[in-house]
């Protein structure tokens, strides 16, 4: 990218109406966020169609990839961060930099965490939450995402660096792509090649990788301002320090989202097979609803980074305020149709009288906290693109960690079945009103606009 294209995109960021650059942002990273959780949601449906256990694995096998996701986070939003606002310092050498140490990083996390995974994979499982009947679905869909697992720790950070240059066009074609892929591999690995479980899994693994090597197309290309290169990894521990403290709330967010799954699906096993199966559906459910509010924040941190990087914090402000009342038109809509379906919803991956049973007032309930989370994502995800990660690993805490552990040992003791079904969503609310107040606290104190030639 040359000097004038650098121009031209540091006027975009700086100067281009909050509404319209956060909704140009927030559009292709909705539509990859679906996609993602579209093609999650197929390996649901087809794996549902082989039985009630084998619909369990892929509540098992979610808490494994939400370990890889949390260290290819880690990585990809702490180098994502750190460039955005060295960009709007407009120092690309620095931004470079820590793109590749990210990148390679997060590549290295990924081949540990695949052979380790392999070798003690039983063991794993177990610890996920795997019953006796469903170890052995879960065993061969876990595989394959082993297999896979550097790719999909390496998708994420070129994912979040193209996001955080405001290049979400770009993220977009990677994981829109993969996740097509994976959607039209599935019946095919899983009926046709009659792998089973396993087809699902192959599908998954194959699916990121051609997402991984389209995203790393764009630098290969030379499409970015950042560039990678192993003689770019950085050679100051501080560094590597940076990236893990700015991302460590992606760390904690996703970490305890597979300690919450591996709980949640040990309290559900108590009660069966169908159980589990019933959590995992309306868990998959919720995370389509949840990608809506999540796409839109996620337009936010580019903004936010950049121009927090450049001085301009009232566009900090307004980027904020827009995106957390879009936030809650798109979830609020969103889950007011699934509150609706329900039934049919959960019937599609699953048609077991038992399941459907157990998932509905789990879905009605998280439909109904779906309300309270557009506030919370976004205050989490502007505290980390502007480099706060103490509050923003506070506030990542909350939903999985802080509120939702001790509910899910507690509710269930208490009121059996529906503890279950209530435990996320009334650590929704919860991390609704502590963020309020620490928001408010902190643009009370952000200071007026640098003053810039």
């Amino acid at each position: 990218m040359n000097d004038e294209q650098q121009a031209l995109q540091y006027q975009k960021m700086t100067q281009t109406p909050i509404p319209l650059l956060i909704t140009k942002l927030g559009i292709p990273t909705i539509l990859s966020m679906l996609i993602t959780n579209i093609y999650n949601m197929a390996d649901t449906y087809f794996v549902g169609q082989l039985g009630t256990s084998a619909s369990g694995a892929i509540g098992i096998v979610f808490g494994l990839m939400a370990i890889l996701q949390a260290f290819g986070f880690m990585f990809g939003h702490g180098s994502g961060s750190i460039l955005s606002r060295k960009l709007g310092q407009k120092d690309t050498e620095s931004a470079s930099r820590f793109a590749s140490t990210g990148f390679f990083l997060s590549l290295l996390f990924g081949v540990l965490i695949g052979v380790l995974g392999l070798l003690f994979i039983t063991p794993l499982m177990y610890l996920l939450g795997s019953t006796e009947t469903i170890l052995p679905y879960a065993s061969q869909y876990a595989t394959y995402i082993l297999l896979a697992a550097p790719f999909m720790t390496g998708s994420c950070v070129l994912n979040n660096i193209l996001r955080y240059e405001g290049r979400a066009a770009f993220a977009m074609i990677g994981l829109i792509s993969g996740g097509l892929l994976n959607i039209a591999l599935d019946p095919l690995f899983i009926f046709v090649f009659h792998m089973g479980t396993a087809g699902a899994g192959a599908a998954t693994a194959l699916s990121q990788c051609v997402s991984f090597f389209l995203l790393l197309l764009m630098f290969l290309l030379h499409r970015t301002q950042s560039r990678l290169s192993i003689r770019f990894f950085t050679k100051n521990i501080a560094d590597i320090g940076n990236i893990i403290a700015t991302g460590f709330p992606s760390l904690i967010r996703q970490g305890l989202g597979s300690i919450s799954t591996m709980l949640l699906n040990g309290q559900a096993a108590v009660y069966g097979d169908a159980a589990v199966a019933a959590m995992s559906i309306v868990n998959r459910i919720s995370m389509l609803i949840f990608s809506v509010g999540l796409g839109i924040g996620q337009g936010l941190q580019p903004v936010a980074a950049f121009n927090y990087g450049a001085g301009k914090y009232s566009r900090v402000r307004k980027g904020f305020w827009f995106t957390a009342v879009a936030g809650e038109v798109l979830l609020g809509t969103a889950a007011i149709v699934c509150f609706i379906f329900a039934d049919p919803l959960i019937e599609l991956f699953r048609n077991d009288p038992e399941v459907v049973a157990f998932g509905v007032p789990a879905l009605w309930f998280q439909c109904i906290a779906c309300f309270f989370q557009p506030f919370v994502v976004c205050t989490n995800m502007l505290f980390q693109s502007i480099g706060k990660s103490g509050l923003a690993s506070l506030l990542s805490s909350l939903r999985n960690g802080t509120f939702f552990i001790p509910l899910i040992l507690i509710l269930p003791a208490l009121y059996g079945t529906l503890g279950i079904q209530l435990t996320q969503a009334v650590a929704d609310v919860l991390s609704f009103f502590l963020c309020v107040p620490l928001l408010l606290w902190y643009f009370k104190k952000l200071p007026n606009d640098k003053q810039t030639n």
